[in-house]
């Protein structure tokens, strides 16, 4: 300031000098005051307040083919070896499409549906993926079927009423589905991890809330037991070292220990807002993403906590709470709803809050960046419901940074109509 001023006197001096009247002085270095300090605001700006992104940011891409198509679930997942993603669809009832996206050639493309693919009888009917899909140890996808309607929850024993889901490998060379067969009897598999090191597969059944690990190359499933009850939680995560992670109904992190090959409970709990009802707290964690750099994984509560989780190979690691995913008034923390987490280049997370009735903003999906560093949330971009009604998916992100959501939207307010789309978002280029 004190460089505008000297600046202001010289300028004034000069002027004066050639008789510029009083008036025509004071409004000429009103006006270039007012530019100087303009500029100085300028350069040195806060650079930390992000602007939102804009359209150009993101894309949405049609599932081509599939006429009655409803929604996708959990059910996306990435190949690092082709840089490829891979979704199911279903049309919620009794038919799955399995979906290839390439960044490269930014091509969608239907392979077929699940039924037809895995040889399924027409009593095998199953009503989605509600599982992620994931990478093994030789590039090839596994993910598990779900029953996904109401038939199997009231006629879990009638022969009209749900076989049971199956475990499914996708082999990216060959385009060929190998049906690794079924689960549980009468039980959906909600999720299902993978060690990339052994090839063992993880799973959770529904409703009954087994978890099981699964030896394809010995053809040798092991039950768990039950891990909860009421509503069951929908994700499983591994670390670096192929550990697995689930909850009990208490939401304690529980992990089975390849090295020992147990069950490892947590004593404490994840973090909890006060008065987050029991419901969420069983519910457990909607979704996660991996900072390898960090040595960190990121999980959102269906209590709508943010946690960042430390992992070490024997027993459990630390977490820390990084507070909610958006500033709510006091009481109704808990309440935004997050099946869905990114974590960018940049080392922030990208989430989008909305779906099952639950909006942060009057009728609006927002897309929030977090930055875990600083604890600051950032509204990048606001989609009304009916352009974007809720994402699902953990961890999406291709080489060139782009991040994915499985998305859809309802064009009413009924429960019946849906369409699904995949979310291509960059936070930090346009996305082509």
């Amino acid at each position: 300031m004190k460089v505008l001023f000297l600046l202001y006197l010289s300028f004034s001096n000069e002027f004066l000098s050639i008789k510029f009247q009083r008036m025509q002085v004071a409004r000429f270095f009103t006006l270039l005051l007012v530019q100087v300090i303009g500029l100085y605001a300028y350069a040195f700006q806060d650079t930390s307040i992000k602007k939102a992104v804009s359209e150009k940011n993101i894309r949405f891409i049609p599932y081509p083919g599939f006429a009655d198509a409803h929604s996708t679930w959990g059910s996306i997942g990435y190949n690092p070896a082709t840089n490829n993603i891979y979704v199911g669809v279903t049309n919620h009832a009794d038919n799955v499409g399995f979906y290839e996206y390439d960044p490269a050639r930014d091509q969608m493309q239907l392979h077929g549906f699940i039924k037809d693919l895995g040889f399924l009888r027409p009593f095998q009917w199953q009503g989605k993926i509600h599982s992620k899909i994931v990478v093994g140890p030789k590039g090839e996808m596994y993910f598990s079927t779900d029953g996904g309607e109401s038939r199997e929850e009231y006629l879990m024993n009638h022969p009209h009423g749900y076989a049971g889901g199956f475990f499914m490998k996708w082999n990216p060379i060959e385009k060929r589905l190998t049906n690794l067969g079924m689960g549980m009897q009468y039980e959906s598999i909600k999720d299902l991890e993978v060690d990339t090191a052994t090839g063992l597969i993880y799973a959770v059944s529904y409703p009954q809330v087994h978890f099981l690990v699964y030896d394809p190359a010995k053809n040798q499933l092991h039950d768990a037991g039950r891990l909860g009850s009421s509503h069951v939680p929908r994700v499983l995560f591994t670390d670096r070292w192929g550990n697995c992670y689930y909850v009990d109904w208490r939401q304690r992190l529980v992990k089975y220990e390849k090295s020992t090959r147990k069950l490892v409970f947590a004593k404490q709990s994840l973090p909890a807002f006060p008065g987050t009802p029991g419901n969420s707290i069983v519910t457990g964690i909607t979704a996660y993403a991996k900072d390898p750099t960090k040595n960190v994984i990121y999980l959102v509560t269906y209590g709508a906590k943010l946690v960042a989780f430390y992992p070490q190979e024997n027993g459990i690691g630390r977490w820390e709470d990084l507070g909610g995913v958006f500033e709510m008034a006091k009481g109704q923390e808990w309440k935004p709803y997050v099946p869905n987490l990114n974590v960018g280049l940049n080392g922030k997370l990208y989430y989008l809050i909305g779906g099952h009735g639950n909006y942060v903003r009057k009728d609006k999906t927002v897309l929030v960046e977090f930055d875990p560093q600083e604890r600051r949330h950032n509204v990048l971009y606001e989609f009304p419901i009916g352009v974007l009604t809720e994402a699902t998916g953990s961890d999406i992100r291709d080489s060139e940074g782009n991040l994915y959501f499985a998305g859809r939207l309802r064009p009413n307010r009924t429960e019946y109509g849906s369409v699904p789309f995949l979310v291509k978002f960059n936070p930090q280029k346009e996305v082509k």
